[in-house]
């Protein structure tokens, strides 16, 4: 059965940051994850999961200048000192927290960008970040992401990211497969699972199309996903990176009835 993350950049916004862990080790979560710790000491962050007994599942690279609108800068020629830094930031915060997946946003392509020197420039840093990580046997991701919530990302296909993990050609560089944003995108979630699974490090899930909860409100079959997930033995952590329709907790009754499913009684989620 998959293990599920909560994530708390956009689950638990009811509670300040670091009362989220608290509330979703409440709610039977056992690992968490968010977009990024760095406003937050690595120590506190820490001791949160530490308090509540949870794993931290993933979190991301630092994405440049979020504020004014920028997505990462793996792809940007000229950044790649500032990339690094960015990774071994990441690392101080995984090593204290004992987080294994790290995600470089990949950024944003700009009118008149070199596609090719954008793509060189993306699978020279990966190549170098994971093996930057891999000493820590920490996993670097790249994830796919669909152009109607971040207009203009560079990586927006299953194929594209597993090509160029390939390219790359590090062990510990794989694709984190949303399945939210790869339903906007493509489609035929069970069939690119199928292929891809091998290369796939990290999963996320979120209704479709409004990126609510996994329930029956939404277009895609979560049950079904989750037993393939068990089918291809997948046994990395399930992000749950969706914004509830109201209060987190009460929108917690797809995993209640999922979670009931598999074990034949109620339960908390």
């Amino acid at each position: 059965m998959p293990r599920f993350a909560a994530n708390l950049s956009l689950m638990y916004q009811e509670h300040a940051f670091l009362d989220r862990f608290a509330a979703a080790a409440a709610d039977g979560f056992d690992a968490v994850e968010y977009l990024f710790p760095y406003d937050f000491e690595p120590a506190e962050l820490a001791a949160r999961l530490q308090a509540h007994g949870l794993t931290q599942a993933l979190f991301n690279l630092p994405p440049g200048d979020f504020a004014k609108g920028e997505r990462g800068i793996a792809i940007r020629p000229g950044r790649e000192a500032e990339f690094a830094a960015g990774v071994a930031q990441a690392l101080r915060y995984a090593q204290a927290t004992g987080c294994r997946r790290l995600h470089a946003m990949a950024g944003l392509v700009q009118p008149g960008d070199d596609l090719v020197l954008l793509r060189r420039t993306y699978v020279n840093n990966l190549r170098t970040a994971a093996q930057a990580v891999a000493a820590h046997g920490i996993t670097l991701l790249i994830e796919p992401i669909n152009t109607r919530d971040i207009p203009g990302y560079f990586l927006n296909f299953q194929q594209q990211a597993h090509d160029i993990v390939a390219e790359a050609g590090a062990s510990n560089l794989k694709v984190q497969m949303d399945f939210y944003h790869c339903q906007i995108m493509e489609g035929d979630l069970l069939t690119r699972l199928r292929r891809h699974h091998a290369g796939v490090g990290h999963v996320q899930i979120a209704g479709v199309p409004e990126r609510h909860e996994p329930d029956e409100r939404n277009e895609v079959n979560h049950a079904a996903l989750f037993a393939e997930l068990d089918a291809t033995g997948y046994d990395g952590f399930v992000g749950c990176e969706y914004r509830p329709r109201a209060g987190t907790s009460a929108g917690l009754g797809w995993l209640k009835a999922w979670k009931a499913s598999k074990t034949g009684k109620a339960g908390a989620a």
